[in-house]
């Protein structure tokens, strides 16, 4: 494997202006130190999926639905971070017609514009990729849809996914391309966040995971992000070490048909002990896939180096990243935070 100890990763988001300040951002600071860069999720993609249920609620097929209460979304510390009306898809839809307006396509497309522009101009590195961050289709499920319905909402709009998806690798050359699947509402689901949970659950989120990995075509690198959730700059569910990130790693590894070429793991605030960091030891990574921790926090260069040591000692060689997007955060903070990835290197 190549040595890793000296690259970052970035999960998807980061608060800037535009997709062309972006770019330019991480490969003034750290161009010699990633392998993809992705386009921030600027403009209406800032609140993750967000827009995705005004997508849904402006559809002629949905509705809300009234019978249930609103979802309370909370966050670990019990924290109600917003309450959530639940929609569904409605009666008599012809379910085999149906195609939703994702819309992921259209943002990619304009990005790798600006992306192609700049790695012309020699502003972003020739052997770097351009990564797009997707949601899995169970994001937008157990955030917004209705127990009522849900199971063939998804089927819906996986096949909506994979319509959207099929238009970036249309239009996006290949060899220049990386796919993230952004993993959280699983892990939401294994900690059993969301009521109503199905006694089949850990086979339903492995086909899944699977399946969306399996439309990526061999010649596009494919990639996963583990996430516990971030919507309040936190943890939705804190993690108790990295067992249920590898449990998810090696579940997706031992299922899929196609090579992974990177995942992304989670870390969480503080020093836990050596124990948070003991399952890493568990992982039964392929040849030739990277594995990236996130282990960096703002403003915390003396945690990062701690966090990173610890982990060293049960997994040598890894990339390093930040637990999550940080598109919900105060933009000032992206100086300090892409800093934080170069005091590492030095």
């Amino acid at each position: 494997m190549t040595n890793l100890n000296n690259i970052a990763h970035f999960v998807g988001s980061i608060p800037l202006n535009s997709s062309e300040e972006v770019f330019c951002s991480i490969c003034d600071t750290l161009g010699s130190h990633v392998k993809r860069v992705p386009d921030g999720e600027t403009g209406e993609r800032t609140n993750w999926i967000f827009f995705q249920r005004q997508m849904l609620v402006k559809h002629p097929d949905m509705e809300p639905d009234t019978g249930i209460p609103k979802f309370k979304f909370k966050q670990w510390d019990g924290k109600i971070i917003r309450e959530v009306e639940l929609l569904k898809i409605k009666d008599n839809v012809d379910l085999d017609k149906l195609i939703f307006p994702i819309g992921y396509s259209e943002h990619a497309i304009e990005s790798f514009k600006d992306f192609d522009r700049l790695q012309l101009d020699g502003k972003i590195p020739s052997d770097i990729k351009f990564q797009v961050s997707l949601p899995t289709p169970f994001a937008t499920g157990y955030n917004y849809i209705s127990p009522n319905g849900r199971k063939e909402f998804l089927k819906v709009y996986e096949k909506s996914f994979a319509v959207d998806v099929q238009k970036i690798l249309e239009s996006i050359p290949h060899k220049k391309l990386a796919i993230q699947w952004d993993v959280c509402q699983e892990i939401l689901i294994f900690n059993n966040y969301f009521p109503g949970r199905s006694e089949n659950y850990k086979d339903e989120i492995f086909s899944q995971l699977t399946r969306i990995g399996n439309i990526i075509p061999a010649d596009v690198e494919l990639g996963y992000h583990m996430c516990y959730g971030s919507p309040g700059d936190d943890h939705v569910v804190k993690p108790k070490d990295f067992a249920m990130s590898v449990e998810f790693a090696n579940g997706i590894f031992n299922n899929i048909d196609r090579s992974v070429e990177f995942i992304h793991l989670p870390g969480t605030h503080g020093q836990p002990g050596n124990e948070f960091y003991e399952p890493l030891k568990d992982l039964e990574m392929p040849e030739n896939c990277e594995i990236y921790l996130g282990l960096l926090f703002f403003d915390d260069i003396e945690g990062d180096n701690k966090r990173i040591a610890a982990a060293r000692k049960v997994l040598p060689n890894f990339g390093i990243s930040t637990v999550c997007g940080w598109g919900r955060a105060n933009p000032e903070r992206v100086p300090s935070l892409l800093n934080s990835h170069k005091v590492i290197f030095n």
